[in-house]
């Protein structure tokens, strides 16, 4: 089994597209008002975001994008208008992580794991 595709709730998919365009995917499905796929840059996997009338409360969904450059590259998307609610950080788990919210609060995090990703000093 692999994971493919992560589906993330959105209440304007048109200006969800543009926001998820901006951090680097690649627009391949555009079913507007409802639906929208993404590949991402590197790998197989693909993002998706669908029309919803409410929003899900609570901390809601938490989704990672690898980027091994980390910091350039959330220095290119804060000269470009997004805004980060925590700068590249060293992560007690060995991550390096910088979090930041879609225009529907689904929680972003780019990280940068290496080989602790998959084989931390902690793996069973």
């Amino acid at each position: 089994m692999n994971l493919n595709q992560i589906t993330v709730p959105s209440l304007n998919v048109e200006k969800a597209i543009s926001f998820y365009e901006k951090l680097g995917l690649k627009l391949i499905v555009k079913s507007l008002p409802n639906y929208a796929r993404f590949e991402c840059p590197d790998g197989n996997s693909t993002f998706s975001i669908h029309l919803v009338a409410k929003l899900p409360e609570g901390d809601g969904v938490y989704v990672y994008f690898e980027c091994d450059d980390i910091d350039e590259k959330v220095e290119h998307l804060k000269n470009s208008g997004i805004q980060f609610d925590q700068e590249p950080t060293d992560q007690r788990w060995l991550w390096r992580e910088a979090r930041l919210k879609d225009l529907d609060g689904n929680q972003l995090i780019l990280f940068y794991g290496g080989e602790n990703r998959l084989n931390p000093p902690w793996r069973i």
